[in-house]
């Protein structure tokens, strides 16, 4: 069974700082508008905490203020880059009660969700993001990619369709269909994606896949070529490894192909799955 790309495990929370526009007088006269513009100056300059510490005390300020649904986004954001999660969540849940339908309050605790590993919650405000703007990328990117992995390929289809319509140049949209055309086996359509995620960005798995769709594909020539330059630039690969073994027992060199395959089990790769590459031969 091919590697197949994985980003969700790995979701970062970006920071959505949303400026607001104030009359430079306001900021003189009323101190709630003078923390936002030092929260906005540390922001500006990775000063996380001092930042969080600013919002808070603007949110402390006025807390019946209109416009705390954004304090909330910014400083939920900035818990995020703090590597706070689960206060980030909570930070997002309560400007959320201010502002339900607000987009980017509802894509960050979605982000902020999955990356404490709350799945089915993250999934809610992705589905909900997607009620609120059904041509939102990110929220059609990660409800499709949650699809896939889930085995909704019916679903995927559809986030990534309109990913596809609406974005088709994007990086996302590029690992979204390769991803998807590699679990379902549509290798041909898959090695376009993954020969320009590679341009962009050359990552092992992206040689590996591709390498896997060539082979699956019986073109050898391009599965060598593929493996040697992802073990040119990644030597230690065990999808690599692995892959070349296959394509060593396809070429029929049974002692490079055990060779290949032990080290592929050295460097992490499950053995049974290693065996099952030898069996299906027999």
């Amino acid at each position: 069974m091919k590697k197949i790309i994985v980003l969700l495990a790995a979701c970062v929370v970006a920071l959505t700082s949303v400026a607001l526009e104030v009359p430079d007088s306001a900021f003189e006269a009323d101190p709630y508008f003078l923390l936002m513009g030092e929260a906005d100056r540390a922001i500006a300059d990775s000063r996380w905490e001092e930042a969080a510490a600013r919002l808070t005390d603007a949110l402390a300020v006025k807390p019946d203020h209109p416009s705390n649904a954004l304090l909330f986004n910014n400083l939920a954001s900035v818990y995020g880059y703090m590597e706070m999660d689960s206060l980030a969540v909570a930070t997002y849940t309560r400007g959320l009660d201010i502002a339900p339908n607000m987009l980017t309050l509802v894509l960050g605790r979605a982000k902020a969700l999955l990356a404490i590993g709350h799945d089915a919650e993250a999934y809610a405000d992705f589905d909900h993001a997607v009620a609120i703007d059904s041509v939102n990328t990110d929220a059609r990117y990660y409800r499709g990619m949650m699809r896939v992995y889930g085995g909704d390929l019916t679903g995927a289809e559809e986030d990534f369709g309109v990913l596809s319509r609406v974005a088709p140049k994007s990086n996302d949209t590029a690992v979204a269909l390769a991803t998807l055309y590699v679990l379902t086996g549509r290798n041909r359509e898959a090695v376009s994606y993954l020969k320009k995620l590679i341009s962009v960005d050359p990552a092992a798995e992206y040689y590996a896949n591709l390498a896997g769709c060539y082979l699956e594909l019986g073109d050898l020539t391009e599965a060598s070529e593929v493996i040697a330059t992802g073990l040119e630039a990644y030597p230690n690969d065990a999808e690599l490894y692995y892959y070349r073994a296959r394509l060593n027992r396809d070429r029929y060199r049974p002692d490079d192909a055990q060779a290949d395959a032990r080290h592929a089990i050295k460097l992490g790769v499950n053995p049974v799955r290693v065996r099952q590459l030898f069996e299906s031969k027999k």
